[in-house]
């Protein structure tokens, strides 16, 4: 069982509030909510209820049922509030009620809110309860949701998004695997916990994705597509507009060139994707070169969305004719390791945050973030609330961090129009022996290899 320890604490922190509470408990696909939700209410009294895709009749009908056996009732109304007001705990501890994927009965039946709330309000049950609705779509919970309820919305006590997990939580998932792999593995699935429950470390990396990917019957082979097709409409037009920006068309114009699409269009489009976090903006961190950054730049967030449609959506006619093996040596192999530069840079950040966590940086980091420049980027800025910079560089893909790649940043700063005097150096590899000559000569440069990390 793979959870976020930080989503566990806060539903255990709603838990602990006096009188009722109510929580919207929501995250994407594969988030594993369920694990989550199973292991916080081991050792509770609680009501669980998972809501099917039914008629409301149909709907109600069911929770009754179910309902009615667990507690022991013969229930005569079959309404949301006499089933709300049958439950009981049997003991003074606070019960525990969930409804899980709660968006298939709330867009069909608005009693069942109204019965929520007067759940909430003491009119059904006396207390104390929690009450946790749940949901695995983060288009509904963040888009439709205040609509539908008419700005009742607001009598939520709390809102828990399950997040992917972070690079640590990954390491500590996979305890038999390299820092280098588990970067790998963090770069082609994420830290989605249901993706990571199927990766196997006691195999190599190419071994899980021939098996999880690039089998037909893989487990992985269609989750990007079903992924998207579970929140958006018109499946075809999302991939064509991902496939664009996988090929490095990232910018709006050159969509609507490469697409064929309006602007007004793809405009549209990328909103509903950036609602469901399949695709970011990327902002530079704010410098005093603003002329020099690239502007309007697009990419796709969703991990294993962005590595099936750099690595596979692009071939799949071969992988038809292919075996797995063949297609991962032909088409991933050679352009892995830059692909991995991103990964490992959002590596280093974290390990960075870490690192001020417990006081290791020079000053305290109030922001983060990358400057894309048109003609180079500086992959790490941090910066204090008096504006002190740490500069970090990040080498994946090359043989060694060099003293040339290090000027190259120089002219980049240059054009960034930012100076530091704290400059972190990060390198999966090796470092050339002429900078570690020059950086035991000066204090303001930091190496941090592999084993650091």
């Amino acid at each position: 069982m793979i959870t976020k320890a930080a989503d566990l604490k806060k539903l255990e922190e709603q838990y602990e509030q006096a009188g009722n509470q109510l929580v919207m408990l929501y995250g994407r696909k594969d988030c594993k909510k369920e694990d989550l939700i199973r292991l916080f209410v081991q050792d509770k009294k609680c009501f669980y209820y998972r809501c099917r895709q039914t008629s409301a009749e149909e709907q109600l009908r069911m929770m009754g049922e179910e309902l009615g056996r667990q507690f022991e009732v013969n229930l005569q109304k079959h309404t949301y509030d006499e089933y709300f007001n049958r439950i009981k705990s049997g003991d003074p501890s606070k019960l525990v009620v969930v409804i899980d994927e709660v968006q298939y009965v709330m867009k069909k039946d608005p009693e069942f809110f109204k019965s929520i709330l007067k759940l909430k309000g003491k009119r059904l049950y006396p207390g104390p309860v929690l009450i946790v609705l749940a949901s695995s779509s983060i288009v509904w919970v963040e888009q439709d949701l205040d609509e539908l309820l008419q700005g009742e919305a607001k009598k939520f006590n709390s809102y828990i998004k399950i997040e992917d997990l972070n690079f640590l939580e990954v390491v500590r998932a996979f305890p038999k695997l390299s820092v280098s792999e588990c970067i790998k593995a963090y770069g082609c699935i994420g830290g989605v916990p249901g993706y990571m429950q199927m990766w196997d470390e006691n195999v190599s990396f190419k071994e899980n994705i021939c098996r999880l990917v690039l089998d037909e019957n893989g487990p992985l082979f269609d989750a990007a597509q079903q992924l998207i097709a579970s929140e958006l409409r018109e499946l075809s037009v999302y991939n064509t507009i991902l496939s664009a920006i996988a090929r490095g068309k990232n910018k709006l114009n050159d969509l609507f060139l490469d697409t064929g699409y309006s602007r007004a269009k793809i405009s549209v489009y990328m909103k509903n994707l950036s609602h469901f976090d399949i695709v970011e903006k990327v902002v530079s961190f704010e410098t005093g070169g603003w002329e020099n950054a690239k502007k309007g730049v697009y990419q796709i967030k969703d991990t294993f969305v962005n590595f099936w449609f750099k690595f596979v959506f692009p071939h799949l006619s071969d992988l038809y004719c292919m075996n797995g093996a063949d297609f991962y040596d032909r088409y991933i192999e050679g352009e892995l390791d830059a692909y991995m530069n991103r990964y490992f840079r959002n590596v280093c950040m974290e390990y960075l945050l870490l690192l001020n966590q417990v006081g290791r940086t020079p000053f305290a980091i109030h922001k983060m973030g990358t400057w894309v420049g048109k003609t180079g980027n500086i992959d790490i800025i941090a910066q204090s609330s008096d504006r002190q910079n740490i500069v970090g560089f990040c080498n994946w893909d090359k043989p060694q961090m060099t003293m040339d790649m290090c000027e190259e940043m120089a002219v980049h700063m240059a054009k960034a129009k930012i100076t530091s005097d704290h400059y972190f150096l990060f390198s999966a590899t090796a470092f050339e022996p002429a900078l570690v000559e020059y950086v035991k000569r000066d204090s303001r440069f930091e190496l941090i290899d592999m084993n650091e990390l």
